[in-house]
């Protein structure tokens, strides 16, 4: 018999902490925002006061104002927000270890020893609703349903300061009449499709021809029909659990547009720093590169390709990157935001092939410097040592707001 799941979703979470750390931000209409000179000036979340004036995530900061002129405007502090964030995942643990953070401000909860959605997995939830808000300041949405999408569907049903069970018995009354778009993993561009197929509901979607949707959508639209007709086996992932590695990629939105090839270099060469110190903790190495490109209007474009051996060297990382972007980019606009990706990871113990014509010498060499400079800088600080084309900082936020925790993908 499969175990209760809870989804709980800390209610309009960077707003309700500063709220919280400043008590007379309370009952204002307050919106915690990206910088406007880092060029990430755009809504985090808002408070309710604020949503109901129209303002939205993702707005741009000039964009709020003009829907709601007493807005007010908290830049984000993220340190504080993982504070509460591991406060409250400590009053989770007090029902069991099975907790899989889904972001900063959501997680799934397994509740091992209790199968009675509507009754026992009901009352921990309420139970789990109060504590937060009493010893925290914030308030939690909380679903409770036998899967993980149902849970999360429920702990977007009502908010704040809620909880929503979706049992077996009534799913079909409770979450097919929600639209298909409600549905986790539905993006837009799916939702469109499925609406081109009169497929405008959860339900709608459930009662769909599977074999149909193979055809539109391929296995993922498969995985979306499952989930509406409550199908979803996935487990919640123990506490401690780190998904596989796939890909190591660090990328930014310059502070300003990107006019030459030099520039470029600097913010490749800068962004390679960092894979390389991450690939050496997870104790991988890369075989290909990936580049994305965002220019001034937006448009993206992505490239790829294969290293002759596996590195996590900076260096060699972003030469290639670089030598990728100079063979495909045309410079029809300038350059907003850079990300390089190191793809294809492999064990850095497993054994490669050598050939005649490498200097695999001089690749131990570099190797070893990586390696004690890496170890200096987290000693020191990252600035404490580096290479010198870099002593001319790009034109790189400061803000880290790339570095905040985001949810991996549930399913793979």
């Amino acid at each position: 018999m499969q175990n209760v799941i809870l989804h709980s979703d800390l209610n309009c979470f960077y707003a309700s902490v500063e709220m919280n750390e400043h008590p007379e931000l309370r009952g204002r209409k307050v919106a915690v925002c990206g910088s406007t000179e880092n060029r990430h000036g755009i809504v985090l979340t808002a408070s309710y006061p604020a949503k109901r004036a129209g303002v939205r995530t993702g707005m741009a900061n000039w964009q709020a104002r003009e829907v709601c002129r007493d807005l007010v405007t908290v830049d984000p502090h993220y340190e504080l927000y993982l504070k509460y964030s591991r406060t409250v995942r400590q009053i989770y643990r007090r029902y069991t270890d099975a907790i899989e953070p889904f972001g900063m401000d959501e997680c799934w909860i397994d509740l091992p020893f209790t199968q009675d959605v509507s009754g026992d997995g009901t009352h921990i939830a309420e139970e789990i609703r109060s504590a937060v808000r009493k010893e925290t300041g914030l308030t939690v949405s909380v679903g409770v349903s036998y899967t993980k999408i149902f849970a999360k569907l429920g702990s977007d049903m009502k908010k704040p300061d809620a909880v929503t069970a979706i049992t077996r018995d009534n799913f079909r009354e409770t979450a097919w009449m929600l639209p298909v778009a409600d549905l986790l993993y539905c993006g837009p561009a799916t939702t469109r499709k499925l609406r081109a197929c009169c497929v405008h509901t959860i339900g709608d979607l459930a009662r769909f021809d599977p074999e149909l949707i193979r055809a539109k959508l391929g296995k993922n639209g498969i995985m979306l029909w499952r989930f509406a007709n409550g199908e979803d086996g996935a487990p919640v992932m123990p506490a401690g659990y780190e998904p596989p590695v796939k890909s190591v990629g660090h990328g930014v939105t310059c502070v300003r547009d990107l006019e030459d090839d030099y520039e470029v270099w600097l913010v490749l060469y800068e962004l390679a720093q960092d894979l390389g110190h991450r690939m050496r903790e997870y104790g991988i190495e890369a075989r290909g590169v990936q580049v994305t490109v965002r220019d001034r209007d937006l448009d993206w474009q992505q490239w790829q390709i294969p290293l002759p051996y596996p590195t996590r060297s900076p260096l060699e990382i972003s030469q290639t990157g670089f030598e990728l972007f100079r063979a495909r980019y045309g410079w029809e606009k300038p350059i907003r935001a850079l990300t390089i990706r190191g793809i294809n990871p492999v064990n850095d113990n497993m054994p490669v092939q050598t050939d005649l014509f490498s200097d695999y010498l001089r690749r131990e060499k570099r190797r070893k410097a990586d390696d004690c400079i890496d170890g200096i800088r987290n000693r020191y600080g990252y600035r404490a040592i580096g290479p010198a084309a870099l002593r001319e900082i790009p034109p790189i936020a400061k803000d880290k707001c790339e570095t905040v925790p985001m949810p991996p993908p549930m399913y793979r």
